[in-house]
Protein backbone atom coordinates (compact mmCIF):
# COMPACT_ATOMS: atom_id res chain seq x y z
CA UNK A 1 0.00 0.00 0.00
CA UNK A 2 0.91 3.71 -1.07
CA UNK A 3 -0.15 6.87 0.36
CA UNK A 4 -1.47 9.68 -1.78
CA UNK A 5 -3.28 13.06 -2.16
CA UNK A 6 -4.97 14.96 -4.86
CA UNK A 7 -4.38 18.23 -5.54
CA UNK A 8 -7.94 19.48 -5.21
CA UNK A 9 -11.48 18.28 -3.95
CA UNK A 10 -12.22 17.92 -7.61
CA UNK A 11 -9.56 15.41 -8.96
CA UNK A 12 -10.39 13.60 -5.36
CA UNK A 13 -13.59 12.82 -6.62
CA UNK A 14 -12.90 11.96 -10.06
CA UNK A 15 -10.46 9.76 -8.32
CA UNK A 16 -12.74 8.16 -6.12
CA UNK A 17 -15.14 7.56 -9.05
CA UNK A 18 -12.78 6.01 -11.35
CA UNK A 19 -11.24 3.71 -8.18
CA UNK A 20 -14.58 2.26 -6.49
CA UNK A 21 -14.90 -1.47 -7.59
CA UNK A 22 -11.00 -1.52 -9.17
CA UNK A 23 -9.08 -1.07 -5.96
CA UNK A 24 -9.46 -1.61 -2.62
CA UNK A 25 -8.20 1.31 -0.13
CA UNK A 26 -9.29 3.76 2.49
CA UNK A 27 -9.25 7.64 3.33
CA UNK A 28 -7.67 8.82 6.49
CA UNK A 29 -9.04 11.64 8.23
CA UNK A 30 -6.24 14.02 6.42
CA UNK A 31 -7.58 13.36 3.42
CA UNK A 32 -4.62 10.82 2.27
CA UNK A 33 -5.56 8.13 0.38
CA UNK A 34 -4.05 4.47 1.00
CA UNK A 35 -4.16 2.24 -1.91
CA UNK A 36 -2.48 -0.30 -3.67
CA UNK A 37 0.54 0.11 -6.14
CA UNK A 38 -0.94 -1.21 -8.59
CA UNK A 39 -3.85 1.98 -8.42
CA UNK A 40 -1.37 4.55 -9.19
CA UNK A 41 -0.81 2.99 -13.19
CA UNK A 42 -4.50 3.16 -13.39
CA UNK A 43 -4.82 6.59 -12.15
CA UNK A 44 -1.89 7.65 -14.31
CA UNK A 45 -3.53 5.90 -17.62
CA UNK A 46 -6.54 8.30 -16.43
CA UNK A 47 -4.58 10.95 -16.52
CA UNK A 48 -5.88 11.64 -13.04
CA UNK A 49 -3.30 13.76 -11.21
CA UNK A 50 -1.87 12.95 -7.39
CA UNK A 51 1.09 12.85 -4.97
CA UNK A 52 2.70 10.37 -4.26
CA UNK A 53 3.32 10.82 -0.62
CA UNK A 54 5.24 7.32 0.17
CA UNK A 55 4.80 3.72 1.76
CA UNK A 56 2.09 3.66 3.93
CA UNK A 57 3.16 3.53 7.34
CA UNK A 58 2.59 1.22 10.57
CA UNK A 59 0.51 4.16 11.99
CA UNK A 60 -1.32 5.02 8.97
CA UNK A 61 -2.76 1.19 8.07
CA UNK A 62 -3.15 1.12 12.17
CA UNK A 63 -5.33 4.22 12.06
CA UNK A 64 -7.37 2.90 9.25
CA UNK A 65 -7.83 -0.72 10.55
CA UNK A 66 -9.37 1.06 14.11
CA UNK A 67 -11.86 3.04 12.02
CA UNK A 68 -10.07 6.50 12.12
CA UNK A 69 -10.23 6.39 8.55
CA UNK A 70 -13.38 6.58 5.99
CA UNK A 71 -15.07 3.32 5.11
CA UNK A 72 -13.06 1.35 2.40
CA UNK A 73 -13.81 2.26 -1.37
CA UNK A 74 -15.09 -0.80 -1.79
Amino acid sequence: MVTIAFPDRETEKRALTFLLGRFSGRILGSGEHLVPEAALEALADQNIPFTLQGKTTYEQQVAAMRGAASPPLR
